[in-house]
C-alpha cells in the first residue's frame, strides 16, 4: 500500500522560505513519477514541480521557476520542496503525489496522494 506523508508547512511573511517533505512508503522514489501540487481556496488544484525516476527530468511550473527546487532522497525515500522568495500568491495546500504513469502525474490526476500541508504567506 502506498502512503504519502506531507509536513513543513507553516505561515511565513512575504520573501521567506520554507521546505515541504513528503515521506514515503510502498513506492521507490526512485522508480516512480513524482510531483508537489497544490490548491488554492476556490482555485484549480496547480501542477508545482515533478521529478522523473532517479531525477532524470524536472518540471516546474513557470509561477515557480528559479524559487522553488524539488528534489528526493533516495536512501531515505524521501521527496522534498525547497521553497524560497514567497510570496502571497504561493499560499495553498500542497500536496505530493506520486504514480507509476507519467502521463497521471503530467495531467495531474496521479493515483496517490498525501493528506496535504498547508502553506500560508502573508504580506
Amino acid at each position: 500500500q502506498v502512503q504519502l506523508v506531507e509536513s513543513g508547512g507553516g505561515s511565513v511573511q512575504a520573501g521567506g522560505s520554507l521546505r515541504l517533505s513528503c515521506a514515503v512508503s510502498g513506492y521507490s522514489v526512485s522508480s516512480v513519477y513524482m510531483g508537489w501540487f497544490r490548491q488554492a481556496p476556490g482555485k484549480e488544484r496547480e501542477r508545482v514541480a515533478n521529478i522523473y525516476p532517479s531525477g532524470g527530468s524536472i518540471y516546474y511550473d513557470d509561477s515557480v521557476k528559479g524559487r522553488f527546487t524539488i528534489s528526493t532522497d533516495n536512501a531515505k525515500n524521501m521527496l522534498y520542496l525547497q521553497m524560497n522568495s514567497l510570496k502571497p500568491e504561493d499560499t495553498a495546500m500542497y500536496y505530493c503525489a506520486a504514480d507509476i504513469a507519467l502521463l497521471r502525474v503530467r495531467n495531474g490526476t496521479p493515483r496517490n496522494w498525501g493528506q496535504g500541508t498547508q502553506v500560508t504567506v502573508s504580506s
